[in-house]
């Protein structure tokens, strides 16, 4: 083998700032990347050709984001409607906001669950008062950075700044001149304007504390959301703090209770801060939140920073901290941009709140916005746990705590109160999570109570017929099922229960049940996909996965057909797309492109049957083609990171199979990645030939020895090390070795 390791030399600087690299407006706007070529261009996009994300001020795994509400689906930002497929429609012509909100999801679709909630709006005597509140404004200079945002409200020329805090936010208000101009808090406000797209408080009490603070209690999706505010920069002599509804003062009174609002009764309500400006006043608004009590939703406020300048230095510090357990080089700045804006919108779900938890009275670890397990398992949720072992350990925890709450791993898991768990989706998604975490050695895992509960958790909701009949439908649940036995049953074996490896083993073997003759998945009902999009998963016994569809060359050429190789180019959907054109879409059979998530692992596939080099070009033609960075370089919804965290793992040139000590080596797409998986040496990619034809890899070292496996191990990931990887622009064989499987 030709010795390449004094090749890897005089690579040009890694960014100094990685956190100016990252672009939070990259998937707010419809999808804007150059027309597809190649087998690209025969990928059929089911979903909608957005990303869904917003441009707000949050921090890693932040309990609150902050941002510019416009009323938008649906995380409230941006100008379009409501779209479950398709280009999406226009909800309005320009970008216009009635204030500021807090807490959004991420890149998800129709989750329910809208949140934006205490909106926060300035005002001016001349522009009409406290009457403005829920008017538009039209925005311009509009700028995002991790942890920060800022914008100027037209015609008055407010400028607005937005920074958060661990438990809350930070507004900054700079006015022209006013004879009155002030800050309105609305306690009442809640989701979106779509429609059942709004929130409407149960029940809320709020009131004034002393001249320049408020505090409300209002009871949203079925969880009291404790909010403490305090307004500094008026003249203390001159400023009055009041309580308003509907846009009228409420002269005379501290206080206010309401009971049992609905549609028809509702108001909004909240608190107003009012007082004379000068040209380049600026005015400043503490806001902090608890699910627990006022008395700490008043104490998040008081230990968090009380300088505006403050808090957003500490918010990009936390960022960077968490960006720099990557840095690349190579590649274009378009190239470096996309993946640390990927990587920035992987870090933002779930939420972490900490001894906050409102659906169980103790401290202890809690996380909100799994916005689903079904698109953060594969990727998102295995990116994190890899990086930071302590945040991974502590979700781990909290999934424990809820199964113990709730009876089951849900599916989905959001801020509110109800059945409503997405089971729909999948099953026992929660145990390959767990079994991540397990291969990884995360600290502070009880693992005999996690196998408990794993166990147990298999025999619910589907996981009765399927351990009855060894089949159930959708038999997408059928797949599921069998994978979280075989989750179950490694961490059983590995801490010595003989009895329960033994039962979950023989659960691991029914997958096969799902499967007929043609090598692929039965008819059944699928969510968001077809049989094909769910035939290629990576299954824990691929081997026989592979000889069940004929072999290698059988199993291959079923591949060929689903990527489109040798097919007919395919349009994107438009605009509101009629369910014949749809349907038509959904018979091609055909990979979603990395516009969904159901198949966005099968690429990988191709190695498991020897053809890494087909691999190869899937991977290379979704890294170039299906991400960007524009406003509109996501082809689809990013669901809580879901989909900017395939590019992570795919532009560094390594796959996680999901439950499996098992990371695929892929196409590197950087000169050099250095990713910092141990506590202390980081690991190295480097690339040796590599560049935008230059897809395919030639051969392979490891800490400068040959290596044939196409795939790596967490414990060489975790120890530090180099791969070295050659790379051609001519498809090439260069391992006979596949990736390990399990009977």
């Amino acid at each position: 083998m030709e010795d390449h390791t004094n090749k890897f030399k005089n690579r040009q600087a890694v960014a100094a700032d990685v956190v100016a690299l990252v672009d939070p407006f990259i998937g707010t706007e419809p999808v804007d990347l150059p027309l597809r070529s190649g087998i690209a261009a025969t990928w059929f996009w089911p979903k909608p050709q957005i990303g869904n994300t917003h441009p707000g001020a949050c921090l890693p795994f932040g309990m609150v984001s902050v941002m510019p509400y416009s009323g938008g689906y649906p995380t409230g930002y941006g100008c379009y409607a409501k779209s479950l497929q398709g280009y999406p429609p226009r909800l309005k012509e320009e970008l216009q906001i009635s204030g500021f909100t807090h807490f959004q999801q991420s890149g998800v679709g129709a989750i329910r669950k809208y949140y934006n909630y205490c909106r926060v709006s300035p005002f001016l005597e001349e522009g009409g008062g406290l009457s403005m509140v829920g008017t538009p404004f039209s925005v311009i200079q509009e700028e995002a950075v991790p942890g920060y945002y800022s914008c100027i409200l037209k015609p008055y020329g407010i400028r607005a700044e937005i920074t958060v805090t661990p438990r809350g936010a930070i507004h900054r208000y700079t006015f022209p001149k006013s004879r009155c101009a002030g800050i309105a808090v609305d306690f009442s406000h809640g989701g979106i304007e779509i429609e059942d797209g709004r929130t409407i408080p149960l029940r809320a009490e709020y009131c004034l504390q002393e001249t320049f603070g408020a505090e409300a209690c209002v009871t949203m999706e079925g969880l009291p959301i404790r909010m403490s505010v305090d307004a500094s920069g008026f003249d203390t002599h001159s400023t009055a703090g009041s309580l308003w509804e509907d846009g009228e003062i409420l002269s005379g009174q501290n206080e206010k209770a309401y009971e049992y609002m609905r549609e028809s009764t509702y108001v909004p309500f909240g608190v107003c801060f009012r007082g004379p400006t000068e040209e380049e006043h600026v005015v400043e608004l503490k806001v902090a939140f608890s699910f627990r009590s006022r008395k700490k939703a008043n104490e998040n406020r008081s230990s968090s920073p009380h300088d505006f300048s403050v808090a957003r230095r500490i918010a990009k510090k936390d960022w960077e901290e968490r960006l720099d357990r990557i840095r690349v080089q190579g590649g274009t700045l378009a190239q470096q941009r996309t993946f640390y804006t990927a990587f920035y919108h992987s870090l933002i779900k779930p939420s972490e709140a900490h001894n906050e938890s409102p659906f169980w009275p103790w401290d202890g670890p809690f996380f909100f916005d799994f916005s689903t397990l079904w698109d953060m398992y594969k990727t998102q949720l295995p990116l994190v746990l890899s990086l930071f072992p302590d945040e991974g350990a502590a979700i781990v925890n909290a999934m424990l705590t809820v199964v113990e709450m709730e009876g089951n791993f849900p599916i989905g898991y959001r801020l509110a109160r109800g059945y409503d768990r997405f089971s729909h989706q999948a099953s026992a998604l929660g145990h390959v999570v767990i079994a991540d975490a397990f291969h990884r050695r995360l600290p502070g895992i009880d693992w005999e109570r996690a196998l408990t509960l794993m166990s147990k958790d298999l025999g619910r909701e589907y996981g009765e017929a399927f351990f009855q009949d060894g089949v159930v439908h959708p038999l997408t649940h059928t797949l599921d099922l069998a994978y979280g036995c075989f989750c179950t049953a490694a961490i059983a074996t590995e801490i010595g229960d003989t009895t329960v490896a033994a039962q979950m083993r023989g659960g691991g073997s029914q997958w096969k049940n799902a499967f007929d003759k043609t090598g692929l998945l039965r008819d059944s009902t699928y969510y968001e996909g077809s049989k094909y999009n769910y035939s290629f998963r990576l299954l824990h016994d691929m081997a026989s996965r592979i000889s069940l569809a004929g072999g290698d060359t059988a199993f291959v050429d079923l591949l060929d057909t689903f990527f489109g190789y040798a097919a007919d180019s395919v349009p994107a959907p438009g605009v509101s797309p009629c369910r014949t054109e749809m349907a038509e879409g959904e018979l091609l059979g055909r990979f979603e492109g990395f516009n969904n998530e159901p198949d966005m692992e099968s690429p990988y596939a191709y190695i498991y049957a020897g053809r890494h080099d087909r691999a190869c070009e899937v991977i290379r033609a979704g890294l170039t083609q299906c991400y960007g960075d524009s406003r509109g370089g996501l082809v689809g919804n990013d669901d809580s990171g879901g989909m900017s965290s395939w590019y992570v793992w795919s532009a560094l040139g390594l796959f996680p199979v999901a439950g499996q000590d098992v990371f695929l080596i892929g196409s590197p797409l950087f000169n050099r990645a250095e990713v910092q998986f141990g506590p202390d040496q980081a690991f190295a990619i480097e690339t040796d030939g590599g560049g935008t034809e230059s897809s395919y890899i030639q051969s392979v070292l490891l800490d400068g020895k040959p290596f044939k496996k196409p795939y790596l191990c967490w414990r060489d990931l975790c120890s530090g090390g180099t791969l070295s990887v050659k790379m051609t622009s001519t498809p090439t064989v260069w391992t006979q070795e596949r990736p390990p499987s399990v009977m």
